[in-house]
């Protein structure tokens, strides 16, 4: 693994080394059009802290953080970036490094009670930032949902249980009513893919169910929540724009053989088109079912109609590539690759799957919408030295990232934009305090943000941009 690492840390050297510039895009590309936007991105339960403030409800990341075992080192987000007291600061952070956009959440249980009674002093913290953002120029991404549900409704079944649908349409018409004009664009969901399988799946994150059914059941409900929000946004909002974020997974397969190229296959079918079938078609793909037998999700009439409303725009996050093969059962097994790049996550580095993910969407969807890749980043261990952060790897990550997406734009996929994951390091849900997304450095213990080398050059960039318009 030695060699290994040693190999991928020269490969990095000879790639920033080839140019003048580690980060800025060639001229030929198209990140230079100046409406193409270039933002960061953030959730609030990673971020915000505060959270038995101001008439704040509990959420299930507060009750699985604080459940020993489940979160590691037992960290929580109960002050996570104290963004709840910094945002003013923190907003005048992202306005010096001339980013265009912010994609923030808001938490469910910080604006309304038990009974669906608003918080109003929730609801001011959201109309400060959210006003602050507009008066320095700031587009706005928001999205309603990005996995703080509160405990009350866990308590009554969560997504398990049709009702919540319901509650989230309530929840996003609240929002949409005392926000509007103050969001340029309005996610329903963030990584319905996380919520459903990993919350009620595998057991990984909040609630910590493990169960198939659960999974495709949780996912339903969860379509039919975003279902159900559209047409709320748009009476309340019609301004603004309407979509969903979903994370994607690239699957290849590890060698030729029919079976692990079914293998590869069906990965992305449980990545991919389990979300977006529904979404663009109308209908689960039934591939699904054989990965899956026997978890088919209770539907009703009509469901389907709601969840495939047409979208404004789709929100894609993407982090890297699985190799996979056979398990001889029908099944999936994952097969670890060597000598390759990982990140601090043990992720593999693989931009051209972002490319093959959008151009393969491309040509499978005939109605896919506008695209705005609303996550792509990468966790290192990043340390302050004499004042900075030099973190060469993430450098090298964005160019190769973007320049995927300069050559999806190329073969004719409409994408408008790419946020940044994630402005700051902040709680990484399971893996905690450890894992360091930021392009901005947090000292959790002092508060401390230290902007890193790569936020620098980004900003480097879009002055430079600016310049030319």
């Amino acid at each position: 693994m030695a060699n290994d690492a040693s190999a991928v840390s020269d490969a990095i050297s000879r790639d920033l080394a080839a140019l003048a510039d580690p980060f800025t895009p060639p001229a030929d590309s198209t990140l230079w059009r100046k409406n193409f936007l270039l933002g960061a991105a953030t959730a609030s339960y990673q971020i915000e802290g505060a959270v038995d403030e101001d008439g704040r409800l509990p959420s299930i990341w507060d009750t699985f953080s604080a459940t020993p075992g489940k979160v590691l080192a037992g960290d929580t987000g109960a002050v996570a970036c104290d963004h709840y007291h910094r945002w003013e600061a923190d907003v005048d952070m992202l306005v010096s490094l001339g980013l265009e956009g912010y994609r923030l959440s808001i938490a469910w249980p910080r604006v309304m009670d038990a009974a669906g009674v608003p918080n109003r002093k929730g609801l001011d913290f959201y109309k400060r930032l959210l006003n602050r953002l507009k008066e320095k120029g700031i587009t706005t991404f928001v999205t309603l949902y990005h996995w703080d549900l509160p405990q009350h409704l866990e308590d009554r079944g969560g997504w398990l249980n049709r009702d919540t649908a319901y509650r989230f349409a309530d929840y996003a018409d609240l929002m949409s009513r005392e926000l509007a004009g103050t969001v340029d664009a309005w996610a329903t969901l963030n990584e319905p893919w996380c919520s459903a399988y990993l919350g009620y799946g595998n057991g990984h994150h909040a609630p910590g169910l493990a169960d198939g059914r659960f999974a495709t059941q949780a996912m339903h409900h969860l379509l039919l929540a975003h279902g159900l929000a559209v047409p709320v946004l748009r009476a309340n909002d019609p301004a603004s724009l309407k979509g969903i974020v979903a994370n994607f997974g690239r699957g290849t397969a590890n060698s030729d053989s029919a079976a692990d190229q079914r293998a590869a296959h069906l990965f992305e079918v449980q990545h991919n088109a389990w979300i977006l079938d529904p979404l663009l078609k109308g209908a689960y793909p039934q591939d699904l079912f054989e990965l899956w037998p026997g978890t088919e999700p209770l539907v009703l009439d009509g469901d389907m109609q709601t969840i495939s409303a047409p979208l404004d725009f789709l929100g894609i996050n993407y982090y890297f590539r699985t190799s996979v093969a056979s398990d001889g059962a029908h099944g999936i097994r994952e097969v670890p690759l060597e000598g390759v790049e990982r990140t601090q996550m043990g992720w593999e580095v693989y931009p051209d799957g972002l490319r093959d993910l959008l151009t393969g969407f491309n040509s499978t969807y005939r109605n896919l919408p506008p695209i705005y890749i609303t996550e792509n980043g990468m966790a290192s261990d990043d340390k302050v030295i004499d004042g900075h952060v030099d973190d060469t790897q993430r450098i090298s990550f964005l160019k190769r990232h973007l320049a995927a997406v300069d050559q999806a734009i190329k073969a004719g996929v409409d994408i408008r934009g790419y946020f940044l994951w994630s402005l700051m390091d902040n709680f990484e849900w399971a893996f905690g305090y450890e894992r360091r997304f930021g392009v901005v450095h947090v000292d959790y213990s002092t508060q401390k943000r230290t902007v890193k080398r790569s936020a620098e050059l980004v900003a480097k960039f879009l002055k430079e941009r600016k310049a030319q318009v």
